[in-house]
């Protein structure tokens, strides 16, 4: 790594501009703006640097810069560089999947209707993205059937013109056939422009009028033809949405919100035209290279509006750090005043909620794909070994966790993780004797040498008994490489204690806190802390956070079964027999509480007097002075 005093620049200008950080291979590996260059540039020659900026300076050797006359000049310069020169350390934006898109080669002499998901190309008109693909389609039938431009390719035009020969699609009406003259080059242009003007407005009118020939279909007794426009109307109102009506009809926005893990981000886009979202996409943006002080809606709008037209009002959930900047940089690309702002309350902050629950979704969906990728997985265990000084790749890990209610009915969890994955046919859950009071080292001391006892059991059986249990060892009989324990440095020296009471000494314990999610490692006085969006600590906290889930789900069956228990205990004339036949029909409190009288009294030996013995104490039990409300700490996991 080079030492940023060797290329520390003198003499830099106070004036507004652009500079780009260069690598030692003279790759652009970052690009930045600034109202004043002298003050931004030197202020990434300054002791304690936010992680990410100091490892972007150390990894460049030169800087340089363009001097330009106003902000608005900088930002543009900016963005145009991040798009040509990709640089690592700017944000980076991709695709969660590819949408259609309606495009109408304007610029041709004869314009085109084509559905596209190719990269955007000057001298063509593109209305999107769509959400359905197939919907897009039958609109895209009906816009041929109102405003017939040509949709064939330049070759088969070409080939039509000289053949004088129109084709199928001039036969049967879905093209006015200007190959072979049916319909004059101005008047072609103006049909396109009509259906332009169309998708760029309200869809309602040609519903309208679809419905009027549906109407005269069915009064005439055309019942296959009535039902065909029909399904043309759905197919346009189910292309020009996504989530129904939200606003107003005369309303027309584009709105962003993005939705923030530890490793990624996600940007929705809604595209909202008289009232309707008419179309949603979304982005993916890896933070791992992502400066501490750039902000990501600011990116997005450079993103998105370098390449299409802005709206004259753009509402988000975060505003831009630049924002007088970002809005006349967008008025002046548009030709007319664009505002972007950030709604607090009434439909607008509604529509941004639903578009950032749509960027968490968007978000959810890539990363339980990533999960699965093996190359993620390996950086993630290989970061894990250095940060933690493993000396191995921890190819199987196991977490457990403690879970009781207010000190009693302990249980724990153990879940187990193979090359990064989920290996859920290894689970385990332990039930807790605490009659002697709770202790959360205790209970895991108490597991940990449960797991391990067997482990040590388990291992030492021979291959011929091995062949008796059907060709494979019992599952406890394979080491862990790692054992994180859900806690700090009690719960990690509860651990270190069972490993060591055994004689084991092969396996490695770390334990990771939720305050500030440090990892713990045994007779460490610090934590070690990963950096924020690491691969490792992410799959630390997944491993974590599923050995909770795991746990709660167990605790709260055991919960349901004692409080149960506990509650019939306490009816008189029920004895045992007459508890069980009750455990086998209703199987929960709640549900006994849902029962009447009459459908107590038909199970086999609780009679009419019994029954409503049972139905008085469970009301008296249910009322507001007696009920006892239990909640979960999703942070703890203890139950109260």
């Amino acid at each position: 790594m080079a030492d940023p005093q060797s290329y520390r620049p003198t003499s830099i200008p106070t004036d507004p501009g652009v500079y780009r950080f260069f690598d030692d291979k003279d790759r652009v590996i970052y690009v930045g703006k600034a109202k004043n260059l002298r003050n931004r540039l030197n202020s990434y020659f300054q002791k304690n640097l936010p992680e990410k900026t100091y490892r972007m300076v150390h990894s460049a050797v030169r800087i340089d810069w363009t001097v330009v006359n106003t902000e608005i000049e900088a930002l543009q310069l900016e963005f145009t560089w991040i798009k040509t020169e990709n640089p690592k350390y700017n944000i980076q934006f991709k695709d969660d999947k590819s949408y259609p898109y309606l495009a109408v080669s304007i610029k041709d002499e004869y314009p085109r209707l084509f559905i596209s998901r190719a990269k955007k190309r000057a001298g063509v008109k593109y209305f999107g993205p769509y959400a359905h693909a197939w919907a897009l389609r039958s609109t895209f039938d009906v816009m041929q059937k109102l405003y017939p431009i040509r949709s064939c390719t330049d070759s088969n035009f070409s080939r039509a013109a000289k053949s004088g020969r129109q084709c199928l699609l001039g036969d049967i009406g879905k093209c006015a056939a200007p190959c072979v003259e049916w319909i004059s080059k101005d008047d072609h242009q103006l049909l396109a422009q009509k259906l332009i003007n169309f998708v760029d407005s309200n869809s309602g009118d040609v519903a309208e009028t679809l419905s009027k020939d549906m109407q005269k279909a069915a009064d005439s007794e055309e019942f296959e033809r009535a039902a065909k426009i029909r399904d043309q109307i759905a197919a346009i109102e189910k292309s020009s949405e996504t989530a129904g009506t939200f606003l107003s009809e005369n309303f027309s926005a584009d709105i962003l919100a993005s939705f923030s893990e530890i490793t990624h981000s996600a940007i929705t886009l809604f595209t909202v035209r008289f009232g309707r979202v008419v179309g949603s996409r979304s982005w993916i943006l890896d933070r791992a290279d992502v400066l501490e002080d750039q902000s990501v809606i600011e990116a997005m709008l450079a993103k998105i509006y370098s390449e299409l037209d802005p709206p004259t009002e753009i509402l988000v959930d975060e505003l831009p750090q630049d924002l007088q900047t970002v809005e006349s940089w967008l008025s002046e690309r548009l030709g007319k005043r664009v505002t972007i702002s950030k709604p607090i309350r009434g439909d607008k902050f509604d529509v941004v909620a639903t578009v950032k629950r749509n960027a968490n979704q968007a978000l959810i969906q890539y990363l339980s794909k990533r999960s699965n990728d093996a190359a993620v997985s390996g950086r993630a265990l290989e970061e894990i070994a250095n940060l933690l000084d493993l000396p191995e790749l921890p190819l199987r890990i196991e977490c457990f966790d403690i879970s009781n209610i207010q000190g009693k009915h302990m249980v724990a969890s153990m879940v187990v993780f193979e090359d990064g994955q989920i290996k859920k046919s290894d689970y385990r859950r332990f039930a807790i004797d605490d009659d002697a009071g709770f202790d959360d080292t205790r209970a895991m001391h108490h597991v940990l040498t449960r797991r391990l006892k067997r482990y040590l059991a388990e291992r030492e059986i021979d291959n011929s008994e091995i062949s008796q249990l059907g060709g494979a060892r019992p599952k406890f009989a394979y080491p862990p490489q790692l054992i994180v324990v859900d806690g700090g440095a009690p719960q990690v020296a509860a651990a270190v204690r069972a490993l060591a009471d055994l004689g084991i000494s092969d396996i490695s314990i770390c334990g990771l806190a939720k305050r500030l999610e440090e990892v713990w490692l045994p007779e460490s006085k610090e934590p070690i802390i990963f950096p924020r969006h690491s691969e490792g600590l992410y799959l630390l906290q997944r491993i974590r956070d599923e050995a909770h889930r795991f746990a709660i789900t167990f605790h709260r069956s055991k919960r349901s079964k004692v409080m149960l228990e506990s509650l019939l205990d306490d009816i008189p004339k029920l004895g045992e027999s007459r508890r069980r036949a009750l455990l086998e029909v209703f199987g929960s409190v709640s549900a006994i509480r849902k029962a009447s009288v009459a459908e107590i009294s038909a199970i086999p030996g609780i009679g009419n007097r019994v029954a409503q013995a049972i139905f008085d104490h469970l009301k008296v039990e249910h009322s507001p002075e007696s009920s006892i409300e239990f909640q979960v700490d999703m942070e703890t996991g203890e139950i109260s």
